[in-house]
């Protein structure tokens, strides 16, 4: 029933293997790659025509990730995959950059590829097979696409270089760098390293374009088995004779227009050019107006190359590794917690870093499950940046794919979380652009950071690259400009620090880049680099050491994990109360790590003394403040270091007599207590008379000993030894009772004890009389003692 073809190879120590014939056999061309168990399906379909009057070449790449694949269910309220995440649009962008450029000139049928992941093992990743499945499908589909291209992913760790590492040798490592290439050239870029040498990341290059070869090689032996017939183009007339004439109309303005340095003029100028020979050929037919008008196009760019290759003459009279005029400023914006205005030349961008706690942390939910982003830059690009009216709203790919390329540069330079707990967004405004806004949006965002205080490594700076490139002859411009980047062969991006790279991109419109020319651009761009970090150490050259102060603070303590559910309490009852009461946010982890933060220090202090009361045992000796929070007969419970109880018996209250707990206490009180003893079951004794509740000092105890206290006349209570009885006590000072004639007790008869107790007969055998009750036991809770004075 199926025709299927099918190759195998073994790359990187597993299997890769690529089919057609079985799935999506409707599409011009549809591939399953399959690499350890992680399967992507790719199916390309393209128009049989091309719509009257255009003149674009209308590509779109799809990749979408379901998460089926990895057996989960999509979180939140919405049970399916809906629009496209942030990977899923930078590995479209990825997949498209490179195919892009292989498609012939005057190729304008629409071409629709897509890319679904249908399973993911956890440690092969999609993207890479994304992209190799796109190629094959491409190249099996017959349109004219002139590939295949292959991919590969290199990590570099301990010296070494590895091919297609896991997730875990990523994190452990010092590079991701994502390659595309052709057999004979590279054709895209895409990396993220700690501070490597320019040596290491070429070679990094170069062994990723080692290793896509043997991918092209499998894709070529499954095009010889499954390809369909290539399409037939049309060979296209031979348009010399309008670009001479265009040549003579035109030329001297169009090369007059690019010696204009300023932006607008010079755009005025070729548009008047443009004009011009539009209402030259305003009376031949459709056809030939729209020849006419990509040959203006044409003529612009040999104009501009031709001067820069045969006089090194830029188009705003720099040399080829001159930089235009930095100006950065630090602390632009009032209110934020750190602020940058960065500005070279005619590109310019608003940068500001906004510090916050975890709870701030970007969730994502993806394949391999549930994470947390503590650092976020986002780009943003208004049209009125470049002069333009067009759409304003929620960000495209080009916008999400420059944030991550900054994203990249700066992340390996940031604190690790246990040196700087905060969250950290850094947000890019382009308010000019004229070159690489990118590679602007890294320095602003890098000086943003350090006037936040932001302990990083190391400052890092930016730069785009060009080429223009004719036959073997080339010429490499450092800090391009938009018309350069619109008209040259290359847009070559490189951000770093003093020490080394830390992001490398690479595009190329033409077949693919050599060796030398990426050699050679590594070299100029670590100049340009030094230069930018020169200028950018003139405003700020290391991060400040305080926060701003409307940032957020933080502080860091560590309990006993034994400790952790008594600060949490049931059912989370204990933190709510403290963030409830004192208006800080508090964090703790399953290690007893928790993180108090707010921008008023005064609720962070309080939220921490809270917590040490739960944590911390109450110290016999000490001074604590406490909180009344139940009154009895006795005496007066206080909640003191926040999780702790005990009892202030009614004779520790006041040195003087209180008749009434009531009278001198209330629910609620603020109070401070002396804890006097803790007895073996944990029950605490406090006192505060012997603390001064105005200034918590403590007070000289005036009150002499229990023993030496008068406690009123008791009466001769009789000998106790004899068996005689106790005698008649008399009376007990002011407490007297009325007798009352209680019978016979054991072996002894009672008397009529009167005002006194009587005769109370033979009582067992006691050590001693009279008042003498043996000795005191060494420990008697408060509310068990009385005191009758």
């Amino acid at each position: 029933m199926f025709d299927t073809k099918k190759v195998e190879i073994e790359w990187g120590g597993k299997t890769l293997s690529l089919e057609t014939g079985r799935v999506a056999r409707q599409a011009d061309g549809a591939v399953l790659a399959t690499l350890g168990e992680t399967v992507v399906l790719c199916a390309v379909t393209a128009a049989k025509s091309v719509k009257e009057g255009q003149d674009f070449f209308p590509l779109t790449v799809h990749y979408q990730e379901k998460f089926s694949s990895a057996g989960r269910i999509p979180g939140g309220f919405f049970k399916r995959e809906r629009g496209a995440t942030e990977k899923e649009t930078l590995t479209s962008r990825l997949i498209d950059r490179p195919v892009r450029p292989l498609f012939p000139e005057g190729f304008y049928n629409e071409i629709n590829v897509i890319c679904q992941v249908f399973s993911y093992d956890g440690e092969n990743e999609p993207d890479i097979l994304a992209m190799i499945a796109a190629s094959a499908a491409l190249t099996i589909s017959g349109v004219p696409f002139m590939g295949p291209i292959g991919a590969a992913r290199v990590g570099y760790k301990d010296g070494e270089y590895l091919l297609n590492p896991t997730l875990d040798q990523l994190k452990e490592g010092e590079l991701d760098l994502v390659v595309a290439a052709t057999q004979n050239a590279v054709m895209m870029v895409e990396s993220e390293a700690k501070e490597l040498s320019e040596e290491t990341m070429l070679g990094a290059v170069m062994f990723a374009h080692d290793a896509s070869r043997k991918v092209i090689d499998a894709i070529i032996s499954l095009a010889e088995k499954a390809a369909k017939d290539p399409w037939e183009l049309d060979q296209g007339d031979d348009n010399s004779a309008i670009k001479a004439r265009l040549k003579d109309l035109i030329g001297k303005d169009i090369a007059a227009a690019y010696k204009l340095t300023n932006k607008s003029a010079r755009a005025d100028a070729l548009n008047a050019a443009r004009a011009k020979a539009k209402e030259a050929f305003a009376g031949e037919d459709p056809q030939t107006q729209m020849v006419a008008i990509k040959q203006v196009k044409k003529l612009e760019a040999e104009i501009v190359r031709t001067a820069i290759l045969k006089d090194g003459a830029r188009i705003d009279g720099r040399t080829t590794t001159q930089i235009r005029p930095i100006e950065a400023m630090v602390g632009f914006l009032p209110r934020t917690h750190g602020s940058a205005l960065f500005t070279r030349g005619e590109t310019q961008a608003i940068c500001t870093t906004t510090l916050g706690t975890k709870e701030s942390e970007q969730m994502i939910d993806g394949l391999v499950g549930l994470s947390y982003e503590r650092f976020m830059l986002h780009y943003n690009f208004p049209p009125y940046s470049v002069g333009e009216v067009g759409r304003f709203g929620a960000p495209g790919r080009r916008e999400v794919g420059h944030g991550k390329l900054a994203w990249r540069a700066l992340h390996p330079v940031l604190p690790s979380h246990d040196e700087f707990p905060y969250t950290i967004r850094v947000l890019s405004d382009i308010t000019e652009s004229n070159g690489s806004s990118s590679m602007a949006t890294v320095c602003g965002g890098c000086l943003s950071m350090m006037d936040a205080g932001v302990p990083i490594a190391r400052p890092v700076s930016g730069i785009a690259m060009g080429l223009i490139l004719e036959g073997k002859e080339f010429a490499i411009l450092s800090d391009i400009l938009g018309d350069e980047d619109h008209l040259g062969d290359m847009d070559f991006k490189v951000a770093g620090t003093e020490k080394g790279i830390t992001s490398l991109q690479m595009d190329i419109k033409v077949a693919g880049i050599t060796e030398e020319i990426m050699k050679a651009a590594l070299a100029q761009a670590k100049d340009g680099r030094a230069h930018i970090l020169g200028e950018m150490s003139k405003a700020l050259g290391e991060s400040r050491h305080e926060l701003s102060a409307h940032a957020p603070r933080i502080e860091t303590m560590q309990i006993a994990k034994e400790k952790i559910r008594d600060v949490i309490g049931t059912g989370g009852k204990v933190i709510r109360e403290i963030v409830a009461t004192t208006g800080a946010k508090v964090d703790i982890d399953d290690e007893g790590v928790i993180k108090i933060s707010s921008s008023d220090l005064s609720q962070i202090e309080a939220a921490r003394k809270w917590i040490q009361g739960i944590v911390e045992e109450p110290e016999v000796g000490k001074i604590y403040s406490g909180k009344v929070v139940n009154i009895v007969d006795f005496g007066a419970f206080v909640n003191f270091m926040g999780g702790k109880d005990g009892l202030v018996h009614v004779s520790e209250i006041k040195n003087e007599r209180v008749e009434n707990v009531r009278d001198a206490l209330s629910e609620g009180q603020e109070v401070k207590v002396k804890v006097l003893e803790i007895d073996p079951r944990g029950k605490v004794r406090l006192s505060m008379r012997v603390v001064d509740q105005e200034t918590g000092e403590e007070l000289e105890d005036t009150r002499p000993p229990r023993e030496e206290r008068p406690r009123g006349e008791r009466g001769d209570r009789g000998p106790r030894r004899d068996g005689e009885g106790r005698g008649d006590r008399g009376g007990r000072g002011d407490r007297g009772r009325g007798g009352r004639d209680r019978g016979p007790r054991r072996d002894g008869e009672r008397s009529d004890r009167g005002e006194g107790r009587g005769d109370r007969g033979p009582r067992r055998e006691r050590e001693g009389g009279g008042d003498d009750n043996g000795p005191e036991p060494e420990f008697a809770p408060a509310f068990l003692t009385r005191d009758d004075d």
